[in-house]
């Protein structure tokens, strides 16, 4: 699965998604971009998003785009934290869909 990490998503995540093509906002020059023109730029090009920008799903409206979004929640929300989230998004990213929003924390 192609996937890419939102620009307040730290980056080293990116070497933890084994098995799928994942990208951050920097590799594909979209770094600044916000939210609303990131998610449409993203659509058709990846299939999910994942973010740690809670408001996000709120403020975009993803169910019309050709993409999925995650929404990573640990608090702290550093890498050590988030790190410990990557084999629940490896378990979703076996069921979402396109044009579904996710959250993930460490109580689910």
């Amino acid at each position: 699965m192609k996937l890419l990490l939102d620009e307040c998503t730290p980056q080293r995540l990116k070497g933890d998604f084994t098995g799928h093509e994942i990208f951050t906002v920097n590799d594909v020059g979209l770094r600044g971009v916000k939210n609303g023109a990131l998610l449409r730029a993203a659509a058709g090009n990846f299939e999910a998003v994942i973010t740690v920008d809670r408001k996000m799903p709120l403020q975009q409206s993803v169910p019309g785009l050709d993409l999925a979004l995650i929404v990573l929640v640990a608090r702290p929300c550093r890498y050590p934290q988030l790190k410990l989230l990557v084999p629940k998004v490896l378990d979703a990213l076996k069921t979402i869909k396109r044009g579904e929003v996710i959250e993930i924390g460490s109580a689910d």
